[in-house]
């Protein structure tokens, strides 16, 4: 299908796939030490059972203030708080100091392009016995560049044959590293069979989410998203479309979603920190309306690289600034 042109510039740097560059530094257990030395153990718990937990942070830079924006991170740690208590890892530090230390480390890099940054929290205790205590933590976290994770002028998409993992199995809501096995084998197959990114249904038949991104239709100018009940990850991007939805006065539901509904959608969109807004034209080969990024998408789409550059004053509260340059916003 023919590509429309992206309402706005998204992130630049790498793509997802490329190796990430180890010359950098990375924060672990509260000490900044080269990147190519925070390693763990083969032997270690976390790798061998998936006992561990991450956050994506997106932080972006605007070129015109002299600053790098990081987006919503009190709001990242803060789950990543909730996520690490779940697996039962003792944080060295609250939601508050976390954001503190990154963004330190930040700053300390002189990072003056968009970043992403990753916190990770792993038992790396080296035990063969299966459980969550007692087990020895490791946190860290660590930067890096990135552009765009799918493209934002249009995606295909597949409904996977892989189901969504019901949060009585692995909690949905915390990012436990060993869950994203799900999505991957999903992911596998959408691009093995030519699509761009899967979406999952849940155990019941209904819409969860795409591979590791929240997921929004559009039908008689009513925005639709699956509830929090629906095995989603209560995403932070995904509450962020909501409250831009709420300041244009476009009516929103958080209900159950079918499958055909996503054939008979006006507009169709994922949300994420990793994808961040993408529009999606085409469902099982079948095109969305007409195939083109829908008007409501795309204002949303717009607003969001808006508010992520610093350039809405509206939604400076999302942002926190590394630099702290005095700027106008415009």
């Amino acid at each position: 299908m023919e590509r429309t042109e992206p309402a706005q510039a998204g992130a630049q740097g790498p793509a997802p796939e490329a190796e990430i560059d180890e010359r950098g530094w990375a924060l672990v257990d509260g000490q900044v030490i080269p990147l190519a030395e925070a390693s763990v153990s083969v032997a270690a718990h976390g790798l061998n059972y998936g006992t561990g937990c991450f956050e994506g942070i997106r932080g972006y830079w605007q070129e015109q203030h002299q600053e790098l924006y990081v987006l919503r991170l009190l709001e990242h740690y803060e789950r990543f708080a909730r996520s690490a208590a779940l697996l039962r890892i003792e944080l060295p530090a609250d939601p508050e100091q976390m954001a503190r230390s990154t963004c330190d480390l930040l700053k300390g890099q002189n990072v003056r392009q968009d970043v992403y940054i990753r916190p990770l929290a792993l038992k790396v205790s080296r035990s063969i016995k299966v459980g969550l205590r007692p087990l020895r933590p490791l946190v860290a976290v660590y930067t890096t560049p990135l552009g765009d994770y799918l493209p934002l002028d249009g995606l295909a998409v597949q409904v996977s044959s892989w189901r969504r993992i019901p949060d009585n199995a692995i909690p949905s809501r915390a990012k436990t590293t060993g869950s994203y096995v799900n999505a991957s084998l999903a992911l596998d197959q959408a691009k093995s069979d030519g699509y761009d990114d899967a979406i999952l249904l849940d155990q019941g038949g209904h819409v969860a989410e795409a591979s590791a991104a929240n997921l929004f239709i559009v039908r008689s100018g009513t925005l639709i998203t699956p509830p929090v009940t629906a095995d989603i990850l209560e995403g932070i991007t995904r509450q962020m479309m909501l409250e831009l939805a709420d300041q244009f006065a476009i009516p929103c539901l958080e209900r159950e979603v079918d499958r055909t509904e996503l054939y008979m959608a006006d507009e169709l969109f994922l949300t994420g920190t990793g994808v961040q807004v993408a529009p999606v034209t085409s469902v099982d080969r079948r095109p969305v309306a007409d195939g083109q990024v829908g008007p409501i998408t795309r204002r949303l789409q717009e607003q969001f690289f808006k508010a992520v550059r610093g350039l809405d004053p509206t939604r400076l509260g999302w942002l926190t600034p590394i630099y702290d340059q005095a700027h106008t916003s415009t």
